[in-house]
């Protein structure tokens, strides 16, 4: 992919970072919310947590995530850190992948199932079961945080092999620009 220019660049690391601090916020939310739901006594309180978490998860949960994967797949590929030249940015894409997969796969169901069991009138089977979706997906969004702060790990073995392709060709360059006469 051709490198994006510093604007386009500019206004894409903007929506990159905005969707994924809201989805990090929204999965706190999320988080708060199923908490109220495992730990109060009472039924109005547990199904209006319910009803709340499954807005959460069928309006915003999937859109924010689809918008943080496509912007972060479009940012390292137009840039110079590459999809699968450091490993900090593949860690990332992974991590979002599995995270949005675990979102549409585990989460909504989980949710969709307390909002029925609780509009049924009965009580939570598994009320920590609610709990451990936010918490697993807000530990690996502040672990994805931290990676795109420090960059840790280097450079992957595609990247190392770009970069001495980079340096051989740079001195071939500088070579060939000296004048030969």
């Amino acid at each position: 992919m051709k490198p994006l220019k510093r604007p386009a660049r500019r206004a894409l690391l903007v929506v990159h970072v905005a969707a994924s601090a809201g989805w990090l916020g929204l999965t706190l939310g999320l988080l708060a919310l199923s908490l109220t739901a495992a730990t109060t006594e009472s039924a109005a309180m547990i199904e209006a947590a319910c009803r709340s978490m499954k807005v959460f998860t069928d309006w915003l949960v999937i859109p924010l995530a689809m918008l943080t994967l496509f912007s972060g797949l479009v940012l390292s590929l137009g840039t110079r850190w590459g999809l699968a030249r450091h490993r900090w940015v593949y860690a990332k894409f992974w991590l979002t992948l599995i995270t949005l997969t675990a979102s549409i796969f585990a989460l909504r169901p989980g949710v969709n199932g307390a909002v029925d069991t609780v509009a049924s009138g009965a009580t939570l089977a598994d009320p920590l079961g609610l709990v451990m979706g936010p918490v697993v997906s807000f530990t690996t969004y502040v672990f994805m945080t931290v990676v795109s702060v420090l960059k840790p790990w280097g450079l992957t073995r595609r990247g190392r092999h770009l970069r001495g392709l980079t340096t051989s060709r740079k001195a071939l360059d500088e070579r060939s620009l000296r004048p030969t006469a």
